[in-house]
């Protein structure tokens, strides 16, 4: 069990379970300009929660409504997998979505405040998809699992 899993608890009867690799130093210095290892933070990272494995997503979308991950493993529905906005207010939004492994393909599905729906591709992603397909590729560069 992580540290992360002993201090919260893990809400495993949703879609997306809500799930943080930040710790409170990490968001300080993100707010700071001084974090210097985001690319282990932001982005897709394959682990296991609870003896579940998955991939973990998080992104910085500050002025979003809502954040969402969309993907062939949830046949591109715009709305099933929420991400969770962090309570700190960094516009960190996260989540881990079980079952998700390495080669999914996926967007990240933002509402603005004027209820515009936007895909995006994950800014800090490792892999996308050759032109013109425009997703991001779930990819686990540790081979944990």
């Amino acid at each position: 069990m992580s540290k992360y899993e002993a201090l919260h608890f893990v809400d495993t009867a949703q879609a997306v379970w809500n799930y943080s690799l930040f710790t409170d130093e990490d968001v300080h210095a993100f707010q700071h300009g001084t974090h210097s290892t985001l690319y282990q933070l932001f982005g897709n990272k394959q682990i296991e929660v609870l003896g579940v494995h998955g991939t973990y997503f998080s992104v910085w979308a500050p002025n979003a409504t809502a954040v969402f991950v969309t993907g062939n493993f949830n046949f591109w529905d715009h709305h099933s997998q929420p991400l969770f906005p962090r309570w700190d207010s960094s516009g960190i939004w996260e989540g881990f979505i079980p079952g998700v492994r390495t080669g999914e393909t996926y967007k990240y599905g933002i509402e603005t405040a004027s209820g515009e729906y936007l895909e995006k591709l994950d800014p800090m992603g490792l892999y996308c998809e050759a032109p013109p397909k425009t997703a991001s590729i779930v990819w686990n560069t540790y081979k944990e699992w």
